[in-house]
């Protein structure tokens, strides 16, 4: 713009010569720097390759309540991607829409079939069914048979990434929320063991956990189970808003095959026994063709043996396996867990229901907006919007309070199926109302209970997006008794298994998502056969 106000003086000059032609000028130019300047605070706009991302206030990343996972939003246009699977070649998205048109890497346009959905829908519960049945049935981590070993990568594949905090995100300034061993910052109002955590924080949360774990060795013939941490999310994030060739993007990854391959360890079950933590979505670790969102890093060959941990899976990869976002809980032992269990079971829950997030007015298939309409008809103690859009959540107290006074929570999808905010509903007591049954359903199977009524209540995002039902008047209908049950199940039950303990925590009674995460990685390797 600069520029071309430039030419504009130095083309035309004889015809701002006059004083009164010259002011009117430049307070035209001062009021476009004005709008300009209202606009970058709304909304931030990057060209990247073909691809121009543009991040609405609302879906900042210092707001992880309504922005869900932080990917190229699916409502750009999303390949049927093939997969292979049992020797067998299925093509669908993630939303599983058989309604959209999408368009298949390989030149077929057309709808998705319906035989096609139920087939991939068969599939995803039989990979769901078959991680759960590596779970490890004790309540340790059994460190028979052999250990875990953390490889000493280079700093360029963690600490350094770390390190590059600070420009990250154009708008966000990340190295805060690293702090504290990535727990960040404290907050003492909600009392021990909350944190201003990212929801991207947990490559290097795991790391501190697994290098303190009993079952850790320093030998490698002595271990059966061995970790890499490479901290992909960190990775893939540096270049979601910077121009920059796909060979940048996967360099890290490369390096990575280059340093690992060589190893006796890596060679010797060809990976089959390690396993990678990844703080961020699987798609955006699967960059689709003819895009320049997210690397290949999942896609490298040499990877496809290794089991990944993600906060969100790919629905159709077996060795892909979903575990909890972190949360803004951390407890330090199990009398920080029993307290917030009491303080929960005993808080008074003004609002039926609550929403945090903000409408999708870009994407009409998204049901945020007729959410967000059907609360706002009815009086806040029937519903309540806390509205992200306006920077409503960027403090975590504000959600977490809310939630803590609420009987159900909303959680609709967002940029991908899956959302951080369920697991801040559980951690406040609130009965988390599920829309899609790829946001928890078929996801977190360590995690989890298989039978979801226990802990949520589903309605089909259909029914919303077609009007043929009310959530406000369907969640009246639940009796106090049904919402005490699921309450107890969540706080009892659930919340011990969904957080991150401290990285110094001495948890005795309860299993932390770290330590059930553990347990069951050592279950599956010692069940493999090579």
């Amino acid at each position: 713009m600069a520029v071309s106000l430039c030419k504009m003086k130095s083309t035309q000059s004889k015809s701002f010569d006059s004083i009164p032609v010259k002011f009117m000028f430049r307070v035209g130019a001062v009021l476009l720097l004005v709008v300009l300047a209202f606009l970058w605070s709304s909304t931030t706009t990057i060209i990247s390759g073909d691809i121009v991302h543009v991040c609405v206030s609302s879906r900042k990343l210092n707001n992880p309540n309504c922005l869900s996972a932080g990917t190229q939003t699916p409502n750009f246009e999303i390949p049927i991607i093939p997969v292979l699977i049992q020797n067998t070649s299925v093509r669908h998205h993630p939303y599983l829409d058989s309604k959209q048109v999408v368009n298949d890497p390989v030149g077929h346009v057309g709808e998705v079939k319906d035989e096609d959905e139920e087939y991939a829908i068969r599939i995803v519960k039989e990979q769901i069914q078959l991680h759960r049945s590596w779970a490890s049935n004790t309540h340790r981590a059994n460190c028979s048979g052999g250990g875990i070993y953390v490889y000493e990568l280079p700093p360029k594949f963690n600490k350094d990434l770390m390190g590059q905090c600070g420009d990250m995100v154009p708008w966000l300034h990340l190295c805060k929320y690293l702090i504290n061993e990535a727990l960040g910052e404290p907050i003492p109002e909600l009392g021990e063991g909350w944190y201003k955590t990212h929801q991207y924080s947990l490559e290097p949360i795991f790391h501190s956990r697994v290098l303190k774990h009993p079952c850790r060795v320093y030998n490698e013939t002595e271990a059966n189970l061995f970790y890499v941490p490479y901290y992909g999310g960190l990775d893939v994030l540096r270049w979601h808003f910077k121009n920059e060739s796909d060979e940048v993007k996967d360099g890290l990854a490369l390096d990575l095959v280059k340093w690992l391959e060589p190893r006796k360890s890596w060679a010797r079950n060809s990976g089959k026994d390690h396993v990678f933590v990844l703080g961020k979505i699987s798609w955006d670790f699967r960059r689709y063709p003819n895009s320049s969102w997210g690397t290949k890093f999942l896609e490298l060959d040499r990877f496809q043996n290794p089991i990944k941990l993600l906060i969100e899976r790919h629905p159709w990869h077996v060795n892909d396996i979903s575990i909890p976002h972190p949360t803004h809980f951390h407890p330090h032992s199990d009398h920080d867990i029993v307290t917030l269990q009491l303080k929960l079971i005993r808080s008074e829950r003004k609002t039926l229901v609550s929403f945090a997030g903000a409408g999708r007015p870009g994407a009409p298939e998204n049901i945020r907006s007729k959410l967000i309409k059907q609360c706002n008809s009815v009086d806040t103690q029937k519903c309540r919007v806390l509205d992200c859009s306006s920077g409503g959540c960027d403090q975590p107290k504000t959600v977490i309070d809310l939630f803590m006074e609420s009987e159900f929570c909303l959680q609709p999808p967002g940029d991908s199926p899956t959302r951080k905010s369920v697991f801040d509903s559980i951690v406040s007591g609130c009965i988390p109302v599920l829309f899609d049954p790829f946001t928890a359903y078929y996801q977190y199977p360590w995690h989890l209970p298989e039978d979801r009524g226990k802990y949520s209540v589903f309605i089909d995002q259909e029914e919303v997006r077609e009007m043929k039902v009310n959530v406000i008047e369907r969640l009246v209908r639940v009796t106090l008794r049904e919402r005490e049950n699921m309450r107890r199940y969540i706080v009892y039950e659930l919340l011990p298994g969904v957080v991150y303990g401290h990285p110094d925590s001495e948890l005795e009674e309860f299993q932390d998502a770290f330590s059930i995460t553990i347990s069951n990685l050592l279950e599956r390797v010692r069940r493999l056969e090579y």
